[in-house]
């Protein structure tokens, strides 16, 4: 006779047989995404729908401004300095090689005010901002509080979200203003007193590559920059699940969700900034 192997532990083999598929765990997660895309831009038009017909809370609109503003200038300065420090030592490296150091300036105002002050700016402000944002917002949903809001016939999209909103809108392109400027002045010291680079041909080849449309480039994907880590911080703080862990989740996926944002909206709003630059200016002069 042939003996069938004894199962140990039964429920064993039925947590085997529950096991789903690579292909249904796929599908879950693309559902799953569907959903939160559908439901974010739900979330994108009620708070549009309170901008344009409600007044500003101006206490949480301060509130906001300063968290994001005046505590956010020291990490978004140092970190725009050692930006520029960096950039300065890669491009004497390279720059070096064929003879072009006096160039130096061009290139690293150039990358620091079209892509990397902003970029950086925003990433330093989703993780430290936009993580406070979901934190926050979930702590309350948690503890009930944004159930209590409704309860007492207060909107919690109008009075907790439109003022992040609108600070983040208003103070992350001047943060991002602050990093470009840090970020100048480091590479100029940095190329100057360490590499001997000299100041006025530092600054003239600066001036003639860096107009005033790629300043305005960066001030405007920092705005898109903005809306992005509030509304999507927000979104998680206000969608977050029961506990702790929930909370921790929320703070996680807002940080993750708006950086990969932040990068696909880089390079979507630069390509149509550049077509509509070239086709105002099919000559390619500067238009500042």
């Amino acid at each position: 006779m042939v003996s069938t192997p004894e199962i140990s532990n039964p429920s064993e083999s039925v947590e085997l047989n529950k096991q789903p598929s690579l292909l249904t765990a796929v599908v879950q997660r693309l559902d799953r995404a569907t959903f939160v895309v559908g439901d974010l831009t739900l979330f994108v038009f009620q708070i549009l729908s309170w901008i344009s017909s409600r007044k500003l809370r101006r206490g949480t609109f301060i509130k906001a401004a300063y968290q994001i503003g005046v505590l956010s200038l020291p990490v978004v300065g140092l970190t725009g300095m050692f930006i520029g420090m960096v950039l300065a030592v890669q491009s004497f490296f390279q720059f070096s090689q064929i003879g072009m150091e006096s160039r130096m300036g061009a290139v690293i105002n150039l990358t620091l005010v079209r892509e990397l002050g902003p970029v950086l700016a925003a990433t330093m402000l989703a993780g430290r901002v936009g993580s406070a944002m979901a934190a926050e917002l979930g702590t309350m949903r948690v503890t009930e509080q944004i159930d209590a809001l409704n309860s007492m016939g207060v909107n919690p999209i109008h009075f907790l979200v439109v003022p992040r909103v609108f600070a983040a809108l208003l103070l992350i392109p001047i943060l991002t203003l602050m990093a470009d400027f840090m970020g100048i002045l480091g590479g100029f010291a940095y190329s100057h007193y360490i590499l001997h680079i000299d100041a006025h041909q530092y600054f003239e080849f600066s001036s003639q590559y860096v107009t005033g449309f790629d300043l305005l480039t960066g001030i405007i994907k920092s705005l898109f920059f903005g809306a992005c880590i509030a509304i999507v911080s927000c979104y998680f703080g206000f969608h977050s699940n029961r506990g702790a862990q929930g909370v921790g989740n929320a703070a996680t996926a807002a940080f993750v969700t708006s950086f990969v944002m932040i990068l696909a909206m880089d390079l979507i709003v630069g390509i149509s900034l550049d077509k509509l630059y070239y086709y105002f200016n099919p000559a390619g002069a500067s238009l500042f």
